[in-house]
Parts: structure tokens; C-alpha cells; sequence
């Protein structure tokens, strides 16, 4: 295959042995530390939109205590975050702005939960 990487002198994986976990630093970990029932529930919805040849996401995260909406738009440099104190005015601006994304011509290709795999 032409577009295979070599990596030269790594034949032996013992020269990533001192990678490990530092000594003494979880020695007193337990995985019974943690109260699974405790965490909060946590809920995604992922857009993918379809504009021309663009793609664009929508994706929305909450739970108890607030959410957060990211939108990535191919036309921008970097993906735009918004977050929010209240999961349900988050959900409201994620409703909103999907609106609005569809009254201007994108179309909605996928919304639900996100793809794995």
C-alpha cells in the first residue's frame, strides 16, 4: 500500500514500558468509590445539516444543572459553544435555531441521538 506510515526503530514495544501509571498514585483506589447512581443523567442530540455541499452539526447536551449547544459550520474557522444555567432554555435555543437553520435552506439529513462506530 503507498500510503503506509513506517516507523522505523519501533520493532520492540518494551521502550514505552515507563509510560505506565506513576507509582503511588492510585494504590488507594477503589472502583466501589464511586456511586454510579449518583450521576446525573445526561442527554445528546445531534443535527447533521445539509446545505449544497455543506455539512453542518447542531449538537446539544444537558442534564440536571444546565446544557450546552455547539454548532459546527463548515464556513467558520473553529466550532461555536454556547452554554447554559437551565437544560430546558437550552433546549429551547437548540429548537430554535434548528428552525432557523431549515428557514434558511439547510436540510435536515439526521437528528437524533449521535452515531457511533
Amino acid at each position: 500500500m503507498e500510503n503506509e506510515i513506517e516507523f522505523e526503530g519501533l520493532d520492540n514495544f518494551d521502550d514505552f514500558a515507563d509510560f505506565g501509571e506513576p507509582e503511588g498514585e492510585f494504590e488507594n483506589f477503589e472502583a466501589g468509590d464511586f456511586d454510579l447512581e449518583d450521576i446525573e443523567p445526561i442527554e445528546v442530540r445531534t443535527a447533521i445539516l445539509i446545505k449544497n455541499n455543506l455539512t453542518a452539526l447542531l449538537c446539544i447536551k444537558t442534564a440536571e444543572r444546565g446544557g450546552a449547544i455547539c454548532r459546527v459550520d463548515p464556513r467558520e474557522a473553529n466550532p461555536a459553544v454556547q452554554v447554559y444555567d437551565d437544560a430546558e432554555k437550552a433546549l429551547e435555543w437548540y429548537n430554535k435555531s434548528l428552525r432557523t437553520s431549515k428557514k434558511n435552506g439547510w436540510q435536515v439529513a439526521y437528528d437524533g441521538l449521535p452515531m457511533f462506530g
